[in-house]
């Protein structure tokens, strides 16, 4: 019976030694969990068996829990490492099925998608035309080749101060050749459909008529009517605020390039007239030429944005997280992924930052949570262990020897 008692302990000591020198093995591995060995002794009673008297029959292993708890966050300053402050698991698919880690190290494979080192497939929630993200499916998530459409220019938006100590141009009628016939002007790049530029010009002519301007819009050199006429005239308040009108819609006007043609507003709702000088406090429009992908970006909340050169950003789809009721549950896969299992419970899925699901970090991992420290001392506790229960096998020959030779 001692032989057997120790053996069960010598059994569960090598058990506890691999377990711990499997996490001390794996202390740089990216999303790795730590586990520990847990322990129950054995006892032989029989129905009626009198448990007073019963001497054990040794030990054995009853589980190796995983320890998911968060480890370190470090950085790698690589857009498309990811890591999950929080509660969480990336989900990646390949064609075995669903697997979920937290190991966010992923590139980019030949066809543009986006995969761990196992060419396991992140999964997303798709991104819906108009904004938004399609919770209800999961995709795969692939960065496109082609060019970023154009977009053409309907809008100009003009915030500027017009001064109200100018005087009116000496010259007269205006000619945009001859800077004496107006007060101030200012371009911009405009995009007709094909996404060609073009230059819009603005000038400026102070009226005879107090508070009055005369504004003209120029377009590659031609001038642009408003309703068939030029100039168009904005008014001012006494107190230097816009008066009216604070949009004016400009006819079409032939591209020159094929595209269609350009039909542009301007905004002057936020143009004042105050006595400083003249300034251009703002002007954007809202047309953009073509673009070519140039990177991605994903921000806290698992939006991955592909980045063109135009300056455009479209959204792709948001990282999908799982979840379980038990994740000690989760079977081990290797490749520092696990699976879904009967004790796990049902799948969870949901978007980072809400509910209990953490937040993604971009240009991080995670680290491992295992502790060496406490590692190399369970270390320690093993081998004793080990070396204790080979000690119980040697008494137990010893008196063996002893009773043969009675």
């Amino acid at each position: 019976m001692p032989f057997r008692i120790a053996l069960s302990g010598l059994n569960a000591a090598q058990t506890d030694l691999s377990v711990t020198g499997n996490n001390i093995a794996n202390a740089s591995t990216a999303g790795f969990k730590g586990a520990r060995t847990e322990f129950s002794d054995v006892y032989a009673v029989a129905f009626e068996g009198i448990s007073s008297l019963a001497t054990g029959n040794g030990v054995g292993v009853t589980g190796i829990t995983q320890n998911f708890s968060q480890g370190n966050i470090d950085f790698t300053e690589r857009n498309l490492d990811l890591a999950v402050s929080g509660q969480g698991f990336f989900v990646v698919n390949d064609a075995s099925g669903q697997s979920f880690t937290r190991a966010g190290a992923f590139n980019v494979d030949r066809d543009g998608y986006i995969v761990n080192q196992s060419a396991q497939r992140l999964q997303v929630f798709p991104a819906i035309t108009g904004g938004g993200f399609n919770t209800g499916v999961l995709s795969d998530v692939q960065l496109s080749t082609s060019d970023g459409p154009p977009q053409s220019t309907t809008s100009i938006t003009a915030t500027l101060n017009l001064s109200s100590s100018d005087s009116v141009p000496s010259t007269v009628p205006f000619d945009p050749a001859d800077p004496t016939s107006f007060n101030n002007s200012t371009s911009t790049v405009i995009y007709d459909s094909l996404g060609s530029p073009h230059t819009s010009t603005l000038y400026y002519v102070k009226s005879t008529v107090a508070n009055q301007w005369d504004t003209y819009q120029y377009i590659d050199g031609n001038v642009v009517a408003s309703g068939g006429a030029s100039p168009v005239s904005i008014t001012f308040n006494s107190d230097g605020t816009l008066s009216g009108p604070a949009n004016i819609a400009y006819d079409a006007v032939p591209s020159g390039t094929g595209a269609l043609p350009i039909q542009i507003g301007v905004n002057y709702s936020n143009t004042t007239q105050f006595g400083s000088a003249f300034a251009v406090n703002g002007l954007s429009q809202d047309g953009f030429s073509t673009g070519r992908l140039s990177g991605i970006d994903i921000d806290d909340e698992g939006v991955i944005f592909a980045r063109f050169t135009n300056g455009q950003s479209n959204a792709l789809g948001k990282v999908a997280l799982a979840g379980f009721p038990n994740v000690g549950g989760l079977r081990q896969q290797g490749n520092t992924a696990w699976a879904q299992s009967f004790e796990s419970g049902d799948l969870i899925l949901g978007e980072a930052n809400t509910a209990s699901f953490g937040l993604v970090q971009s240009g991080a991992l995670e680290a491992s949570n295992v502790d060496i420290a406490a590692s190399l001392v369970n270390l320690i506790t093993a081998q004793r262990n080990f070396q204790a229960n080979a000690q119980v096998i040697s008494a137990a020959d010893t008196v063996t020897q002893t009773i043969i030779n009675i």
